[in-house]
């Protein structure tokens, strides 16, 4: 508008070809989905499960970290494990202690392969033996693979296999 009110006509500027506008976002970083989901019951799981991560890292396979219980946040693990395939995942890593529900329940709610990691605390039972048959006896049609007792590399490792299938 000018200093009257009056609207004043705007030149008509030249098309923009497709070739410049896919030129505009050769800058930008857009990361690939992760291919690989870490979870684990709690923070304290954090020190045991940044190994898988870190194997992740080492290997260049895309990873993300989230903190979901099992017990406390039921609709949270849910969703998650529903909408994994949708957002890229290929494999699922669960660490969970204890009573160890989290890798079982992500794998009744998914069709990923999902790989538990039984770990320690210091209420465990016999060194992580109640997590570890809480990982492994799942039912028929609920498949968990299942590594050592706070071996979350390990489990990295089986991911990238998975992954290079």
């Amino acid at each position: 508008m000018s200093e009257t009110g009056e609207i004043t006509p705007v030149p008509p500027s030249a098309p923009v070809t497709e070739t410049e506008v896919e030129h505009q976002f050769d800058d930008l970083d857009v990361d690939a989905p992760p291919q690989v989901g870490i979870v684990m019951g709690s923070k304290s799981d954090m020190p045991a499960m940044e190994k898988a991560a870190a194997e992740l890292d080492e290997r260049g396979i895309r990873h993300e970290t989230r903190v979901m219980s099992a017990h406390r946040e039921p609709d949270t693990v849910a969703e998650y494990s529903k909408n994994a395939r949708m957002r890229g995942l290929k494999v699922i890593i669960a660490g969970a202690g204890l009573s160890a529900a989290l890798p079982g329940v992500v794998a009744a709610h998914t069709d990923l392969p999902v790989i538990g990691v039984p770990l320690t605390s210091k209420t465990s039972v016999g060194g992580g033996l109640d997590a570890l048959l809480s990982v492994t006896q799942m039912p028929p049609g609920v498949p968990v693979a299942s590594v050592g007792v706070d071996n979350a590399k390990n489990a990295a490792i089986l991911a990238a296999r998975i992954l290079s299938v």
